[in-house]
């Protein structure tokens, strides 16, 4: 009988996700970044001699099923489209089964870009992948 030695480790299986109030199910995909500008600062020598921080950025994609922009776009005023939607959070948690051990990161601010479809020849759903502006992540 072998027994697991790091037990149930993080899956997709394992992630919830809320998006302007909704828990979607038809979202396959999320990546989220950002990144801190480090530049080094130069002085007598050829070697730096401090560190100075630039501009923090932050990016942030997801992938949705059509049924789930065309819900989104039904919860809009009338003439409203997606890049209307006013800044909200993403809330992206990890909860493996079984574990108590939660990790949760929100997506702050975010807004979209874009609003578009790609279907193609033998596609068995339609999924559209948008890109997100972001203020920042909390990686709490």
């Amino acid at each position: 009988m072998s027994a697991f030695i790091n037990g149930i480790q993080h899956s997709w299986g394992s992630i919830e996700t809320q998006i302007l109030g909704r828990k979607p199910t038809g979202i396959t995909q999320i990546s989220y970044e950002d990144k801190q500008e480090k530049v080094n600062n130069y002085g007598r020598g050829r070697f730096p001699v401090s560190r100075g921080l630039g501009k923090y950025e932050a990016s942030a994609k997801i992938t949705l099923l059509s049924y789930e922009v065309d819900a989104i776009q039904e919860a809009l005023s009338q003439g409203q489209r997606l890049t209307d939607i006013e800044p909200f959070d993403i809330v992206v948690s990890y909860l493996p089964e079984g574990s108590a051990s939660l990790v949760q990161h929100t997506l702050r601010n975010c807004e979209f870009t874009s609003n578009k479809r790609e279907i193609s020849e033998g596609d068995t759903m339609i999924s559209t992948e948008f890109e997100l502006i972001i203020s920042h992540i909390d990686w709490s």
